[in-house]
């Protein structure tokens, strides 16, 4: 009997499962502690899960390198460009009053959005050097 089963079964249960949480702490990172760089790691810790159990190739196919390398300068994008469109509505570099009728809104969504690119930054970032680390020896 092959053991790898058991891990491919229990790595479907729990795959989801972190993701979820991941998405948790993203979500709740601007009521407490976590957020973007939190969640980023989580997720990518998901893909690094998902390419030891199932092997790298397989994740590649799911979370291809190219991905990777694009999401690293999109979320600082995000980022910058939250802030830039702060400047456009009048207000200062990373002010996000302007971006919502009421400033407190704004604020909210100016820290989601900022989250956000910091999420997919650092997921990438954590992706693409574990890719690189483990094609080395290919």
């Amino acid at each position: 009997m092959r053991l790898d089963v058991i891990f491919r079964v229990g790595a479907k249960i729990l795959l989801p499962i972190m993701l979820l949480f991941a998405l948790y702490v993203q979500f709740h990172g601007d009521f407490g502690p976590g957020g973007g760089f939190q969640a980023g790691v989580m997720s990518a810790a998901m893909v690094i899960f998902y390419a030891i159990i199932f092997g790298l190739e397989t994740a590649q196919k799911v979370f291809p390198p190219r991905l990777a390398e694009i999401m690293v300068p999109a979320g600082v994008g995000i980022f910058a460009g939250v802030g830039v469109i702060g400047m456009l509505l009048g207000e200062n570099y990373l002010n996000y009053s302007p971006l919502a009728d009421d400033p407190a809104h704004g604020q909210e969504y100016g820290i989601l959005l900022v989250e956000f690119g910091v999420l997919v930054t650092v997921s990438g970032t954590m992706v693409a050097i574990f890719y690189c680390f483990m094609g080395r020896g290919r």
